[in-house]
């Protein structure tokens, strides 16, 4: 008898997916097509994506995506929407800077299948990860006017990070300019006293510092103009308040792959 605690201690949510198969054995039948088909979905997403073939992109985004959905894996059907809808909106800079990140999960779920299974590993899609490994020395520059927040965000980067702590955003510009810490990520909330995020995203944009610094932001903002707003600055990823430990470790991940 297979062990379902391989799926489910790797993130794998087999009881939603249960509740569209209905049985084991019809989800190990699913997981073995899936496996059958992987390697020509995800050879496809490559050929379109060094073609910058957007909308091509997109569609095979979008199956790799249902994919996940059916057989409850959560991360990948979340970078594959992230991907499809970026594809839909021919954002090719997007899709380049992010698909290792999505063919490493994709990798990740293939190993957990085969495992799960007892089959033959199949031969994975190539990825290149050039993101250097974390250390003690590097640091995420939290910005928030909550010390609830602040406090949160240090908690789960407690031994991985050295948190780096500002209480608005003038707070924030000061250290970026000052500090000597290697700063691999800026979590920036938008509504703050003083001076806001929206100030610090307009000085990183006048100051070319996004490339130095990559920020995402964490907000309790839900209003489309805000939204959009910030999405004209390069940031990498937006997360909206309230969220959870899972949230703030997938965004500090992908956005410390820019560092």
């Amino acid at each position: 008898m297979k062990d379902v605690n391989i799926l489910t201690s790797n993130g794998v949510d087999v009881e939603k997916s249960l509740e569209l198969f209905g049985d084991m054995q019809t989800y190990d039948e699913t997981l073995e097509e899936f496996l059958n088909g992987v390697n020509e979905k995800l050879g496809n997403l490559k050929k379109y994506k060094e073609a910058s073939d957007m909308a091509n992109y997109a569609i095979y985004a979008h199956s790799l995506k249902s994919d996940a959905r059916y057989l409850g894996f959560t991360k990948l059907a979340e970078l594959a929407l992230d991907h499809e809808m970026k594809g839909k909106a021919n954002d090719a800079n997007y899709v380049f800077n992010n698909y290792d990140y999505l063919i490493a999960e994709a990798n990740r779920m293939i190993d957990v299948a085969t495992k799960y299974l007892g089959v033959t590993p199949i031969e994975k899609v190539e990825v290149v990860d050039n993101t250097p490994a974390p250390s003690n020395s590097d640091a995420i520059l939290v910005v928030d006017d909550s010390d609830m927040i602040r406090n949160f965000i240090s908690r789960i980067f407690d031994n991985e990070f050295e948190i780096i702590m500002a209480h608005d955003g003038r707070e924030a510009i000061d250290i970026v300019t000052t500090s000597t810490k290697k700063i691999r990520g800026v979590l920036l909330d938008l509504n703050m006293p003083n001076v806001s995020g929206f100030e610090v995203l307009k000085y990183f944009n006048e100051n070319n510092l996004f490339n130095k610094f990559p920020v995402s932001i964490i907000t309790g903002a839900d209003d489309k103009e805000s939204v959009n707003e910030a999405f004209k600055y390069p940031i990498i990823d937006m997360l909206q308040k309230p969220f959870n430990e899972r949230d703030v470790k997938r965004v500090v991940e992908k956005t410390i792959m820019f560092s």
